[in-house]
């Protein structure tokens, strides 16, 4: 990690990608298996990504109101460090999962928040949901930082806004931040410059918070 605040590619879609976001920097990387997601892997594509860069990097899966069958299916094939989950999950199948979660929910919502105590929370645009790639008021994370919750920022972010986000919060920094879309070139694949100026943006913004 090369500062205070995370920084999580997701829907890596191919183990080159992978390695060029660790090459860059990132702290978390992002492995989709939500149905119906056009950036949802296949057990062997997981696979072939997760070994790329075991190691090296803290590997995340993504799930949506899945089957506890179908995410142990998912963990016996996949080595990962935490899970994420993207539906309506309860608190008790959270705390199920014999790994550390990261909640997403629809923006900053106190009330949701309270029900996931102790877990990461992934804060997204309160209409459009995960994966949308669609801008909101970031700065309402802050709420929510302030009350000692761990909090990822993720919702259309890219690297001309992300200082935004960041700067937005005051003297509060999020405990990292997410980006998909914002870093994708043709057919979903991640584009190295855009990872590379992503981080920069980040970097940047965290150092004038300090």
């Amino acid at each position: 990690m090369t500062g205070s605040i995370r920084i999580k590619i997701c829907g890596i879609t191919d183990p080159d990608d992978a390695q060029a976001a660790v090459d860059a920097g990132v702290d978390l990387i992002g492995l989709n298996f939500v149905s119906g997601s056009p950036r949802m892997l296949d057990l062997k594509t997981a696979v072939a990504i997760s070994e790329r860069v075991e190691g090296q990097v803290e590997r995340v899966g993504i799930f949506q109101d899945a089957e506890d069958d179908e995410i142990t299916r998912v963990l016996r094939r996949v080595e990962l460090e935490r899970v994420q989950f993207h539906g309506d999950e309860t608190e008790e199948q959270v705390e199920a999962v014999d790994l550390p979660v990261i909640k997403a929910l629809r923006g900053a919502d106190l009330e949701a928040a309270e029900e996931y105590p102790g877990t990461m929370l992934l804060l997204d645009h309160p209409s459009e949901g995960g994966g949308s790639g669609v801008a909101w008021e970031w700065s309402d994370a802050g709420a929510l930082i302030e009350r000692g919750h761990d909090v990822i920022i993720a919702g259309g972010l890219t690297a001309e806004n992300v200082a935004e986000a960041i700067r937005g919060l005051g003297d509060l920094l999020p405990w990292g931040v997410d980006v998909a879309s914002g870093v994708e070139g043709d057919g979903r694949r991640k584009d190295e410059a855009k990872i590379a100026a992503f981080i920069a943006a980040v970097r940047k913004a965290e150092s004038e918070e300090e």
